[in-house]
């Protein structure tokens, strides 16, 4: 079985100090520290597992700057046989959908049976490539996975909904897969293996060696900023009845009643 999985090195702003740059248009990212987008490390990990349990090779592939490789050899540490960057320096500015169709021009050279992405970047939430790159490639494709099994060239997948409803769903292979967090446990590279990885060549992929029949970025990323403060939460004080009074006239005032 042939794996491509799709990684990202987004920075960790979880419990970073976040502020918008002099350009309105990114974040300042000097102090951050970066690491591969969480989503995409499960995915990952479900590509090293199908790889362990049917053969085949397995490639990861990146669409970032060269500080991306430093993911890409992590994955390499933990059982990737190749990776690919494309260089995100020969394609700036693009959109979800964008990214999709340059990443799309590079994979479908590859040969691949299961194509993984994580079900969201941590860096932008949008949720726009996995399903834009299945459609690009003109493969089936579900999001928010958190079971597949693999019989006879057919995933039965399952995925999460609203409510804590799950969907099983049976796709004809090949096809894609955006993984939800979760759905396993990442494993760690051990020192070894990040020595070797370290040796190991990583495939660049620019604007000579790639073309995408299609690449038009869509939306324009106009302005970042911080959300303005609102009104905070009012504290009812007194007795029960002050209490029941006031939240009565509170009610009244804002027209639920």
């Amino acid at each position: 079985m042939d794996i491509v999985v799709c990684i990202k090195r987004v920075p960790q702003t979880a419990e970073a100090d976040v502020k918008v740059d002099s350009s309105g248009k990114d974040i300042i990212k000097d102090r951050l520290t970066f690491d591969m987008n969480e989503s995409d490390a499960y995915a990952l990990e479900e590509a090293i597992l199908l790889k362990e349990k049917f053969g085949g090779t397995l490639t990861a592939v990146s669409f970032g700057p060269v500080e991306a490789e430093d993911t890409l050899r992590i994955a390499l540490a933990k059982g990737a046989d190749n990776a690919v960057r494309i260089k995100e320096e020969d394609f700036p500015g693009l959109d979800g959908c964008a990214t999709a169709h340059v990443l799309a021009a590079t994979i479908k050279d590859i040969k691949h049976d299961v194509l993984f992405t994580g079900c969201l970047a941590t860096d932008d939430y949008y949720s726009q490539v996995g399903a834009t790159l299945a459609e690009v490639l003109g493969i089936p494709h579900a999001t928010l996975v958190t079971k597949i099994d693999i019989a006879d060239a057919t995933a039965h997948t399952y995925r999460e909904l609203e409510g804590g409803l799950l969907e099983h769903l049976e796709i004809t292979l090949p096809a894609l897969f955006t993984i939800q967090t979760g759905i396993n446990e990442p494993r760690y590279a051990s020192l070894i293996a990040i020595r070797r990885a370290a040796k190991k060549e990583i495939q660049l992929v620019g604007k000579e060696t790639t073309a995408p029949e299609t690449i038009v970025t869509q939306s324009t990323l106009e302005e970042l900023y911080t959300p303005p403060v609102g009104k905070r939460a009012e504290i009812l004080t007194g007795s029960m009845d002050e209490i029941s009074a006031k939240f009565g006239n509170v009610v009244k005032e804002k027209g639920l009643l």
